[in-house]
């Protein structure tokens, strides 16, 4: 199992900056049993790493699949080092399109939290991002993150979003397995 890296900004019932608000956000989404959204959605969990990509040492770190930039790292050490120091923030880690269910996967000092369905671009989360597909899963089957708790029902919504939305990119999904860590970006600076 390969793990990667990000650190992505929290949205919640605290959330101020621009952008829409999370009641507007809950009222839009239908996800009225979200406690925060914890997702590698780059629109809504915005990326806080800042590569110089100019540099080929940082391309050394970059995760690229095809020709999409993740957002994700090889590193953990390279996403903190990188990141601007923030009070509240999620350090996760995460594996694309894992073989196995990662329930009870053990990774020190981070807690697994869900599957996430992100567009082949890497950009939208098809989960919380998306406006809901009906046809395939309702709001209310997403945990308290805006995840899907269960292995085998993330690969079966990943099938079943591309069959019943062909036309629709944001259908053609990767299953993301997010860990969150227990203390980093919980309270306290990183640095």
């Amino acid at each position: 199992m390969r793990f990667y890296y990000t650190a992505r900004a929290t949205y919640d019932k605290d959330y101020s900056e621009d952008g829409i608000s999370w009641d507007k956000y809950i009222k839009w989404s239908r996800l009225v049993q979200l406690q925060e959204l914890v997702s590698v959605d780059g629109c809504l969990n915005e990326v806080l790493v800042h590569p110089d990509r100019d540099n080929k040492e940082d391309w050394q770190n970059i995760v690229v699949d095809e020709y999409y930039e993740t957002g994700f790292y090889t590193s953990l050490d390279y996403v903190l080092q990188k990141m601007q120091p923030t009070q509240k923030f999620n350090l996760l880690a995460v594996v694309v399109n894992p073989g196995e269910d990662c329930q009870n996967v053990a990774l020190p000092d981070f807690e697994f939290l869900g599957y996430d369905l992100l567009d082949y671009a890497y950009d939208i989360s098809a989960l919380s991002n998306c406006g809901g597909f009906d046809e395939t899963f309702l709001p209310s089957e997403l945990n308290q993150f805006g995840l899907i708790d269960d292995y085998q029902k993330a690969y079966n919504v990943k099938l079943e979003l591309l069959q019943n939305n062909p036309e629709e990119h944001h259908a053609d999904t990767n299953v993301i397995a997010i860990w969150r860590h227990t203390t980093i970006g919980r309270t306290q600076p990183n640095r």
